[in-house]
């Protein structure tokens, strides 16, 4: 009966998200996975207590630069028209 119940239920998500729009699917998700990061990125705030960890500059610094790299490629996603991302043809 479990399995019945689960189908169910992936039938009437599946059926849900056909009728969502794409700006709708676009909300539902970014907000989700946004949330995961923003979660991420606190608890990697947790290894700044120096009183349970012990990290260099070097350290810190390397992880920020790598933060901050990967963001700036994805706000480049989101703002590069699709004929900038297309421009090469034979």
């Amino acid at each position: 009966m479990t399995d019945n119940k689960k189908t169910t239920k992936e039938i009437v998500k599946n059926v849900s998200k056909k009728q969502e729009s794409k700006a709708e699917i676009f909300i539902r998700l970014a907000t989700i996975r946004t949330h995961k990061v923003l979660k991420a990125l606190r608890i990697l705030g947790n290894c700044s207590n120096r009183n349970n960890y012990e990290y260099t500059n070097e350290q810190t610094t390397k992880i920020f630069e790598s933060i901050h790299n990967t963001l700036e490629m994805i706000q480049a996603k989101f703002t590069q028209s699709k004929q900038e991302v297309e421009s090469f043809k034979l």
